[in-house]
């Protein structure tokens, strides 16, 4: 059952999620696009400043630990394994940070995309940070 809390601040001060491609795959049936899959770690208190993402599609599920998110002026949720979420191309991730301060937050997104997004931009071009936060980078596996 997906519950809501009072939205939290970001803080520049949180440790950041490492991220590690899974998967990538160009769609046979939808020409010009592809389907990219990774893995999202977030250590205790940890938290993403806010993004977006290039303009792809994303499905998201919890595989370990709890997760505050929330998307645009939607309500904060609390996700817990096995729960997921959507966001739609253009979408404003807000809040995406681990909700435990002892255990550790794994998430699996599910991006569709343009082809010609990470052509372009390389992975990267998957989040994009709000302006205020470019200088924090994301540590990769």
């Amino acid at each position: 059952m997906v519950h809501t809390i009072e939205d939290p601040v970001y803080e520049r001060s949180k440790p950041r999620p490492t991220i590690k491609m899974l998967y990538s795959y160009r769609l046979r049936n939808v020409s010009g696009f592809s389907v990219i899959g990774l893995s999202v770690a977030f250590p205790p208190g940890g938290a993403s400043p806010p993004h977006r993402h290039g303009g792809a599609s994303v499905a998201g599920v919890v595989i370990s630990g709890t997760a505050y998110n929330k998307m645009n002026d939607d309500p904060t949720l609390v996700l817990t394994k096995g729960e997921t979420w959507y966001e739609a191309p253009g979408c404003h991730h807000k809040i995406s940070a681990n909700a435990s301060d002892t255990e550790d937050l794994l998430l699996l997104a599910t991006f569709v995309v343009e082809t010609k997004v990470v052509e372009d931009g390389g992975f990267g071009a998957l989040v994009q940070v709000d302006e205020q936060y470019r200088d924090l980078e994301f540590p990769t596996e």
